[in-house]
């Protein structure tokens, strides 16, 4: 789906940008002018809409190429698609063709409302609305991207308990961005900490609620899911590609090649097939974790053949099997339901976990 030329790209600056921990400007500015930019955007705010196939498709070869990039595209088109789906068209107008040209970032910090500190009893981010005002106090926890961003899409909770989901503009008084985090892999996501204290908003920047569950209110509701899930199938697709290339060289890969390959195939297979029963029947119910636990098994287990097959100069650093086996370590944490968890738990020890 996407230019060979862009994939190239990324894939051949994959390892500096692991290095360096440098923020891809570059590579954005790239998918800015070939349009990825706009998949979650309507044609009328200057976006490129495309299908659900071809998004899958298209996140996968970016995974393959270049990890950080594509979580990095996740979240800010996370942060799109909230947006256009809103009922607040005059933010529609003021934010979205900047996004679709690039000349923007926005991204989402919505973890504490789903995964991230749910057993927490005093809410992370607290919202009070004031007849057109909002005024916002809290911490937002894991916000990829926040130094680099104009507005974060995030939630709250009101006194009475219901949420809302507001566009946070990161000039706002009283609102600081801590130093983003040092991660195992993926550091050049700049994810980071952002504080909020006594933040006053007009009411024009709410874009959900107040409602009960807002994160399950409107369009592209879900957290993680499929697009989580081919990213790890993009990983597991580039371990594949350096494991057949030692299986060009080596006789004794080759029985190893061959079901990785099989496996990798049946992945993508039952993955496009899932999304496809998602579009035709929104609400079914769909082995969305079944298959995240695979992608998450595969890209694990792939990435430490890799690394095996690679031998000691696999375990220096900025070897591709280094990095990969880094990064595959990413998805026992990203988005990851606790029953996926137990899954691979259970997959790890051989024994039955009580979910």
């Amino acid at each position: 789906m996407l230019d060979s030329a862009i994939l190239d790209f990324l894939a051949t600056r994959a390892a500096e940008v692991d290095r360096t921990q440098a923020w891809p400007a570059e590579q954005f500015a790239h998918l800015a002018q070939a349009g990825v930019l706009g998949w979650f955007i309507p044609e009328e705010f200057g976006g490129i809409p495309v299908s659900g196939d071809d998004r899958l498709i298209g996140y996968e070869e970016l995974s393959t190429a270049c990890l950080t990039t594509a979580f990095i595209l996740t979240q800010r088109n996370g942060a799109c698609q909230r947006i256009a789906n809103s009922q607040n068209e005059s933010l529609k107008v003021r934010l979205l063709p900047a996004l679709a040209g690039g000349q923007t970032f926005a991204t989402v910090g919505i973890s504490h409302l789903t995964t991230s500190r749910q057993h927490v009893r005093t809410p992370a981010v607290q919202v009070e609305l004031q007849g057109n005002t909002l005024q916002v106090n809290g911490l937002i926890p894991w916000v990829t991207g926040a130094p680099f961003a104009q507005h974060i899409v995030t939630g709250g909770v009101c006194p009475d308990g219901r949420q809302v989901l507001i566009a946070l503009p990161t000039d706002a008084a009283g609102v600081s961005i801590q130093p983003h985090a040092r991660l195992l892999a993926l550091t050049a996501s700049h994810t980071a900490t952002v504080e909020v204290q006594q933040t006053r908003l007009s009411s024009d920047f709410l874009l959900a609620g107040p409602v009960e569950n807002v994160m399950q209110s409107g369009v592209g509701a879900g957290t993680g899911g499929l697009t989580t899930s081919v990213l790890a199938l993009g990983l597991a697709q580039r371990c594949l590609n350096l494991i057949e290339t030692q299986a060009g060289m080596r006789a004794d890969i080759r029985p190893v090649a061959e079901p990785f390959a099989a496996e990798v195939g049946q992945l993508r297979t039952d993955l496009f097939q899932a999304a496809k029963e998602e579009d035709i029947s929104p609400g079914k119910t769909l082995p969305a974790a079944v298959i995240r636990q695979r992608a998450n098994s595969l890209a694990l287990r792939m990435s430490q053949a890799t690394l095996a097959i690679s031998k000691g100069a696999g375990y220096v650093t900025g070897h591709p099997a280094e990095l990969a086996v880094r990064e595959a370590l990413f998805f026992l944490v990203w988005s990851c339901p606790q029953p996926v968890v137990n899954e691979y738990l259970r997959e790890l020890s051989c024994s039955d976990l009580v979910d």
